[in-house]
């Protein structure tokens, strides 16, 4: 017997590309809730945040999961042909949003982005205008440079980065080996450039780094214990960009979870996050 998924797929084109999107029922009783836009992890699919949409949706909220370019759901699978990096990831949020606009119209809405979804929810906001979006989330996301990782693991991350990028550029993509998925070479590129400058890449003329500090939409940020990829102190250096932003910095703790955590296993204990999300959402300005 099959059984029939709880969620409406959806497809948005770009260009050559496709993005997929899980779209989630709305919550029970609530036909305007808020809405939640939720962006992964580099190579990890919308079908992992099943459990963070349910405990999103208990809290009122409606949910899209989108799948970043190449990945789940959106395809192709990235090639020697795949030409995009961060600016067309960033660029896809706002496509998004485009596509969902009959259904987000005078409702609030959250980019939550987790890893590097936050970073492109982030670019969207610094790089469109935030007039499409009430407020962002960044929850277990950095920016990923190596000096400001604990102890002597930057240099570990400054070597494995500039490894991965080396290897993308060889063989045309990275394959995914033992991290992140198979991806884009621009999506690599752009992510040990980060690594390596602590500064977002400058691209078509844009400045990235310029336009971030002009954001003035409301931020929460929660890191995550135990988290290797996106510690603490990578979140606060990518807080301390938002220079125009009212941010509220919160950390996830083991204590609260009751669990194991780490940059992918809260999702599976996050109920306390999408609590935090709602009381963030509840004191956002009525749209």
């Amino acid at each position: 017997m099959t059984s029939v998924p709880d969620y409406e797929q959806s497809y948005v084109d770009r260009g050559r590309d496709r993005i997929g999107l899980r779209i989630h029922p709305e919550p029970a009783g609530a036909p305007r809730a808020p809405v939640v836009l939720l962006w992964p992890a580099m190579g990890v699919r919308a079908s992992y945040y099943t459990p963070f949409a349910a405990a999103l949706r208990a809290v009122g909220f409606a949910v899209v999961v989108a799948d970043l370019r190449g990945t789940g759901a959106s395809t192709p699978a990235p090639t020697r042909a795949s030409r995009y990096g961060y600016a067309e990831l960033a660029g896809d949020v706002g496509a998004v949003l485009g596509h969902l606009k009959s259904r987000i119209d005078g409702r609030t809405r959250l980019l939550v982005g987790h890893s590097l979804g936050g970073q492109a929810a982030l670019l969207h906001v610094a790089l469109d205008g935030g007039e499409q979006v009430d407020g962002v989330v960044l929850v277990a996301v950095g920016l990923p440079y190596w000096r400001v990782y604990p102890g002597r693991a930057g240099y570990g991350v400054l070597a494995g980065t500039q490894l991965i990028s080396g290897c993308a550029r060889l063989l045309g993509r990275w394959p995914g080996w033992g991290f992140g998925g198979r991806q884009a070479p621009g999506v690599v590129r752009d992510w040990a450039y980060t690594a390596r400058t602590g500064r977002f890449p400058r691209r078509g003329g844009i400045d990235a780094e310029a336009a971030i500090r002009t954001v003035r939409t409301p931020v929460l940020a929660i890191s995550v214990d135990h988290d290797r990829y996106a510690p603490g102190e990578t979140l606060d250096y990518l807080c301390g960009k938002l220079t125009a932003a009212p941010v509220r910095r919160e950390r996830y703790t083991v204590a609260e979870s009751g669990t194991r955590l780490d940059h992918f296993t809260w999702v599976r204990s996050s109920a306390p996050v999408a609590a935090r999300i709602a009381a963030f959402a509840a004191e956002l300005p009525a749209r």
